[in-house]
């Protein structure tokens, strides 16, 4: 499995790339070629580009939820593909696999914090898979579906409102999820924001993927200047389970890297950073 960084807050020095506070991923594992969210704006196009990856050769596309800094690439992935078929006849109409509940309206107060493209439009475009069950996108490579609560420190505050059945509610984001790959050492995972909660997120990926070894977790670990409670439970947690390396970016705070990697080893992590595993 190879991924690559297209889109995080950060960029690397000495490589001119777009940065923003959001983030997507570029994978390819055996004949997936998989985008894992499209960040806020077309800037994952952009950088893809910069890097020789040609975005025309993606047959799945993986939502982590539906946030607006992981799903407000849409609109710009639909005109990239439109263009596409224009101009050089191909277009690979991908498969979308997200949470039932990633494409509803989500509110933060007055502001429109989730995606503006309904599953409606989305229907037009990808072949959609909404599941709350896990999905095996290979035989080493698996979305998780609905993250079970287990913990209780983790996802206890809601993120704004959502539209529900019953009208607005709290948004506990349930349609947070993440990907793993079995890798010959053992599992990396691959999250979005971990609004679930990284450690309920790591229990679901043992459990699914039947491996306490958690090699490497690329992605946000939504720390973001967390309560002292929270963040020492989180450092308990990673270091009692050998968590063997860590790589946090997108929604991770400098102090709670600090405080993680007096643990574990800690990676940086920016666009066009690259990992591999066999």
């Amino acid at each position: 499995m190879k991924l690559t960084v297209l889109v995080d807050n950060n960029t690397l020095i000495d490589r001119y790339f777009f940065g923003e506070p959001a983030s997507s991923y570029y994978l390819e594992e055996g004949d997936i070629k998989l985008l894992f969210d499209v960040g806020y704006t077309d800037i994952f196009i952009k950088n893809a580009q910069k890097m020789n990856i040609n975005l025309d050769n993606v047959n799945t596309l993986v939502v982590s939820h539906g946030h607006n800094d992981h799903v407000g690439g849409l609109a710009d992935l639909i005109r990239y593909y439109a263009a596409a078929f224009v101009e050089r006849g191909k277009y690979n109409k991908p498969r979308l696999i997200a949470h039932p509940l990633t494409f509803c309206d989500k509110y933060e107060g007055k502001n429109e914090i989730g995606s503006v493209i309904k599953e409606h439009t989305l229907q037009k475009h990808f072949n959609v898979t909404l599941s709350k069950d896990e999905i095996w996108l290979t035989d080493k490579l698996v979305f998780l579906g609905e993250i079970k609560r287990r913990n209780n420190f983790e996802n206890k505050r809601p993120i704004g409102t959502i539209m529900s059945q019953n009208g607005w509610v709290d948004d506990f984001v349930l349609d947070d999820s993440a990907l793993v790959y079995k890798s010959s050492d053992g599992l990396v995972i691959i999250t979005g924001c971990s609004h679930a909660g990284i450690c309920n997120i790591i229990e679901q990926a043992k459990i699914i993927c039947k491996d306490t070894r958690i090699v490497n977790i690329i992605g946000g670990f939504h720390l973001l200047n967390p309560e002292k409670y929270i963040l020492e439970a989180t450092c308990d947690y990673m270091k009692q389970n050998n968590i063997q390396n860590i790589s946090p970016c997108h929604c991770t705070d400098l102090n709670s890297k600090i405080a993680l990697s007096r643990d574990i080893p800690i990676h940086e992590v920016g666009v066009s950073t690259l990992f591999e595993y066999s």
